[in-house]
């Protein structure tokens, strides 16, 4: 849970360490990379207090080959030598002394150095609905660095509700839920997409539960930290402190065609049609014709390449408006679909010229909204 944070080669060798300490009678594991840090506690019977850290990746592999049964640990604080026996190993692994270790902020304030002395509580969220909207947000933002403002996923809490939004200027994804706490005044920021991610990460790392858990998001008095607290993990990552661009503005407010298809049809259809199309940028040609004499309508979706073929979809649609034809980019389509649970999408079209809008059926329009710009096609 904590190893995604450790830096695997960096000029500062405690951060390709582990830490490894005595809480409370728990065990406490963290990492950082300056950036993120993940902390985790575990279970443990603690007959001394001690403290070190370890090479991360020696030590996973180690435990990983390990049978599953207890680990005796024992620390020889004067050569830093943290011994490991199970079963029949016995191993002493050389560490680093943990007054090297970088703080982390951390939800427990017992030692003075948690969030209750340093920040503030912002709300709590469900897990479920943090992991949704992280999957329906941080594949939109940018994955280079030419604008550091666009790799992060602007969170804005306002009034009575959390939205978050990512674009890389190719495609915006804004993802909204309506908070049960919400904060008594606007509160916005730009977390890294890739904190958010790797929060994901550790969510589907959490045990099953019968209960919904819950996330805890606190800012620290700084204002350049998050950390989001989960049961038995502390998460904070620093905050990109750049002005997020103003993206409302963007998204089309009327639309010329709008057309309800089948998700997962559409998407093994763009999946087929990108086979073709990714010789030749990813284009796929959207075709939309209204249904006549009472029968459906039809979005059919052509891809061509100039040395492998062309390949042509027809699907049925329920289709409001007149015909229209528009390209996006295949795999900006199918990233959108991946993020979509509900059974059927609605896109919204007006010109070949202006972005569309997907968004799913039956979910109200600031839940769920992706705007994709349209490629350019010839003739």
């Amino acid at each position: 849970m904590v190893g995604r944070a450790v830096v695997p080669r960096s000029s500062w060798p405690i951060l390709g360490n582990i830490l490894i300490a005595t809480d409370d009678g728990r065990l406490r594991l963290a990492a950082t990379d300056r950036e993120i840090g993940i902390t985790c506690w575990i279970g443990a019977k603690v007959e001394d207090e001690g403290t070190i850290t370890v090479p991360a990746r020696l030590l996973s592999d180690f435990v990983n080959q390990l049978p599953p049964e207890l680990i005796d640990m024992n620390l020889s604080v004067r050569t830093l030598t943290l011994n490991l026996k199970c079963a029949r190993f016995d191993t002493n692994v050389k560490g680093i002394d943990a007054s090297e270790f970088p703080i982390l902020l951390t939800a427990s304030d017992d030692s003075g150095e948690g969030i209750g002395n340093q920040g503030f509580h912002i709300t709590s969220i469900p897990v479920s609905t943090m992991g949704q909207m992280i999957n329906q947000v941080a594949f939109a933002a940018a994955k280079d660095e030419s604008r550091p403002s666009l790799t992060g996923v602007n969170a804005r809490f306002d009034g009575e509700r959390l939205t978050m939004a990512a674009t890389d200027g190719f495609r915006l994804a804004i993802r909204s839920t309506i908070l049960e706490n919400p904060p008594a005044e606007p509160i916005e920021m730009v977390i890294p997409a890739r904190a958010l991610t790797e929060l994901q990460r550790v969510i589907g790392l959490l045990p099953a539960s019968e209960d919904e858990q819950m996330v805890d998001i606190y800012l620290a008095d700084t204002h350049n930290q998050v950390l989001f607290h989960l049961p038995d993990v502390d998460m904070v990552s620093s905050l990109i402190e750049l002005s997020f661009p103003k993206y409302e503005a963007i998204i089309p407010k009327t639309f010329a065609t709008r057309t309800v298809v089948d998700t997962g049809s559409l998407l093994k259809a763009l999946r087929v049609a990108n086979i073709f199309a990714r010789d030749s940028l990813h284009i796929v040609r959207f075709q939309v014709a209204p249904g006549v004499n009472g029968q459906p309508g039809t979005l059919t979706l052509t891809a061509t390449s100039a040395e492998s073929g062309d390949n042509v979809a027809e699907l049925d649609a329920l289709v409001e408006g007149g015909e229209s034809e528009i390209a996006f980019n295949a795999r900006y389509m199918i990233e959108v679909l991946n993020a979509i649970e509900e059974p059927e999408i609605a896109l919204e079209t007006t010109r070949a010229s202006a972005p569309g809008v997907i968004r799913p059926v039956g979910v109200g329009p600031e839940e769920f909204t992706c705007v994709v710009m349209p490629m350019h096609i010839s003739g």
